[in-house]
């Protein structure tokens, strides 16, 4: 069954710091080890059971909502949220990546000219900021150093090379790599051995 505590009850379980209140999910036998989580008012983060977590989790403001399903690792990379981020269950996400569904700043120097200024009150204005939704679907992996660009779909059971960056929907179990990513060449669902295969390849590359 899963857990639904305060923030701040949070801290002290755990030891990270928070912005401000909020509220966590966590599933059963779940572990959380993160360095850095900043919150604003009224976000949601819902992490499945069993899974392990050690991300930098970042909402950039009010009612943003990051949920991560069951049996999920993301070693330490970062989650950068301004509405929703979504990953499913049985994901793989090695170390140094970046999911994100912003651009962070406008293209119109104008429209930007304040942010840092603002960042430091805490008052950024994301209205002409580009955002889309960001969806990790089940049983994929994304190696290390992988950037996951606004409005992107990672299908069921992709497999996404290291260092790549993503700005663009991966069809469900296709090899992507380079930046930016493109289809290197689909992959069996059906077939574990080769799978499994792919799997040594990669990490043999990873070396």
């Amino acid at each position: 069954m899963a857990a639904s505590l305060p923030i701040r009850g949070l801290d002290i379980l755990l030891g990270w710091k928070s912005w401000r209140s909020g509220t966590v999910t966590l599933g059963r036998g779940t572990s959380v080890a993160w360095r850095r989580l900043r919150r604003v008012r009224g976000n949601r983060l819902t992490i499945g059971d069993e899974s392990i977590v050690h991300a930098n989790i970042i909402f950039e403001d009010g009612g943003a909502d990051i949920r991560i399903g069951s049996r999920t690792y993301i070693g330490l990379s970062n989650l950068i949220c301004f509405r929703s981020v979504s990953i499913g269950d049985d994901v793989l996400v090695s170390w140094g990546a970046t999911i994100v569904d912003h651009d962070s700043h406008s293209l119109e120097w104008d429209l930007r000219r304040n942010d840092v200024r603002d960042w430091a009150r805490n008052q950024k204005a994301w209205t002409h900021v580009p955002t889309a939704p960001v969806v990790v679907a089940d049983k994929s992996w994304i190696g290390f150093n992988v950037t996951v660009l606004k409005g992107v779909t990672i299908g069921e059971g992709a497999v996404v090379a290291a260092c790549s960056v993503v700005t663009r929907d991966v069809p469900p179990y296709a090899l992507v790599a380079g930046n930016p990513a493109r289809v290197i060449r689909m992959l069996n669902a059906n077939d574990s051995a080769e799978r499994q295969a792919l799997a040594r390849e990669l990490r043999s590359d990873d070396r």
